[in-house]
């Protein structure tokens, strides 16, 4: 392709302290495709987006190009803006309680000369505008927090395409995806495809191999903060290909995973017509050493499981049967779940898992007292140290450090802290919710082992996910939810395409990227 590149990073590197996260780092995004940047969390993906987008200011010596004209450096989020780079977060970025119309002009408004007015029609055709260049139709008005979740995905692309005109630009998508589901990941991709095909650029940061590999044109790969492989062509790569670039080895039995070990007469955990939130009258067992899986369409109620049967939220209805005792599901607390031997890794370790301003040590103890009773004293201080110190070996957990603040570790590493938290409690029901979202390929290896462990040990296992691929890794059998009710039960030889077909009865899974040619209109 001709031109200069529309992204270009040329020896850029980043310190902080003593610890170099960056060493010498280039990337060239050209025109009109769709960039891959994957790498372990610490491998300094997130610190490159925080360099691109100004948060961070790198060591001296670096450049960093758009359409060819350097960038001042540290990048000054107005240049890159006039430049035509836009960013969309992990998050989204959205506020939830702002209509569309807020959201997408928030930061653009402006008020009349006069009257220090913000003049509504005009802001209002300016993201019509904006949608309409995408094809889709949003309402305006409507509060973002009530929108479906492709519908939000759509609004913080369009946001982003604000600053970009056809042909022209770059748009950075950090993380953006970790939380769609497959219908909403398709039109995702539907999307940039469209926004590519006209030539603009793509930067996708994701930690989902299977979207690089369906829908990026070239991939670089991070591993200790440098590139190990740049702007490498991705036709004939399959994600084992990337996993072995981004660890520099092979995972060993990712997939092999192996059949449930049930004791002979261990009594099953009975969960019995739990209802509430969005679920209806749900019953089923899940054996010691056997992990469940629970999974269907947003909104369907399989979500709301682990949470109702946890005590995490209330229950009208629903009774638990475990290690003998029987345990009404009406009124239930979370530390009484806990005391009776349930367990919840909940989905968001940012806001509902991990006490992000504590230490390691703080987290994975925390939960010890709620099971012992308040009347207890805490958990003597060597128990603690041996405690924190086998769960952080046993999960790898780097660095190695119990007096680290949670914050500041990567996110999969803030994975591990939450499973160690609550599987040090040695429980006897353990409930997942999305246990591996946002984290790397080693990461997830590490977590699905521990679980399988776990079950082995003689814990009984229920994890509710959306993404068929942990699932198939996961689970000795899923349950497919509809209407807030177990609709299928599937079991054996798990496969992605047999669990995509169970949940939306569309054969196997489209490939996320179709592929336009260039110069749509």
């Amino acid at each position: 392709m001709s031109g200069a590149p529309r992204l270009s990073v040329e020896s850029l590197s980043m310190t902080f302290g003593t610890a170099r996260v960056l060493k010498d780092v280039s990337l060239q995004v050209r025109a009109g495709e769709i960039h891959g940047l994957i790498g372990q969390n610490g491998s300094g993906k997130s610190t490159l987006a925080k360099v691109l987008t100004g948060i961070h200011t790198p060591d001296p010596g670096a450049r960093v190009a758009v359409d060819g004209t350097d960038l001042r450096l540290p990048v000054r989020p107005g240049e890159i803006r006039t430049r035509g780079v836009a960013v969309v977060h992990q998050t989204l970025g959205l506020v939830r309680d702002a209509s569309v119309v807020e959201n997408m002009r928030i930061g653009r408004l402006t008020a009349s000369r006069f009257l220090r007015r913000i003049d509504w029609h005009r802001e209002r055709a300016a993201a019509t505008e904006v949608f309409e260049r995408l094809g889709r139709v949003v309402p305006l008005d409507a509060p973002v927090g009530t929108l479906r979740e492709d519908e939000r995905a759509t609004v913080a692309i369009a946001r982003a395409l604000q600053d970009v005109h056809a042909g022209t630009g770059l748009i950075i998508f950090d993380e953006s995806t970790r939380a769609l589901s497959r219908p909403a990941l398709e039109h995702f991709f539907t999307i940039l495809d469209e926004i590519v095909a006209t030539g603009t650029a793509v930067l996708l940061i994701t930690h989902r191999l299977e979207e690089v590999v369906d829908a990026a044109d070239r991939v670089t790969v991070l591993r200790d903060g440098a590139v190990v492989e740049g702007g490498r062509e991705l036709a004939g790569t399959s994600e084992a290909d990337l996993t072995a670039m981004m660890l520099g080895r092979n995972l060993i039995d990712l997939e092999n995973r192996g059949t449930a070990e049930i004791a002979a007469g261990a009594a099953p955990v009975l969960i019995e017509a739990v209802t509430g939130r969005r679920a209806r009258n749900v019953s089923f067992a899940v054996a010691p050493g056997e992990v469940v899986g629970l999974t269907g369409l947003g909104g369907s109620g399989y979500d709301d499981v682990p949470y109702l049967i946890s005590g995490a939220s209330p229950a009208s209805a629903g009774t638990v049967f475990l290690s003998g005792a029987e345990l009404p599901l009406a009124g239930l607390t979370p530390s009484a779940a806990i005391r009776a031997g349930i367990a919840l890794v909940p989905e968001g370790r940012e806001h509902s898992g991990l006490a992000m301003a504590m230490t390691v040590t703080e987290n994975v103890t925390f939960p010890q007292t709620a099971r012992a009773g308040r009347a207890l004293l805490p958990v003597r201080r060597p128990r603690e140290k041996a405690l924190v110190a086998d769960w952080m070996t046993r999960l790898d957990v780097q660095p190695r450090e119990p007096r680290m603040v949670v914050g500041t570790l990567s996110g999969g590493n803030q994975q591990k802290v939450l499973l160690a938290k609550w599987l040090a409690l040695g429980p006897a029901l353990l409930v997942l919710h999305e246990p591996t979202q946002a984290v790397d390929v080693g990461a997830r290896h590490t977590i699905v082992a521990t679980i399988r462990a776990a079950a082995h040990a003689g814990c009984a296992v229920v994890v509710a996910g959306s993404d068929e691929n942990e699932l198939s890794l996961l689970c000795d059998r899923v349950l497919v939810f509809a209407d807030g009710e177990i609709q299928k039960e599937l079991s054996g030889e798990l496969t992605p395409d047999e669990i995509v077909h169970a949940i939306y009865a569309t054969g196997t899974r489209a490939p996320l990227r179709r592929r336009l040619e260039k110069g749509l209109t």
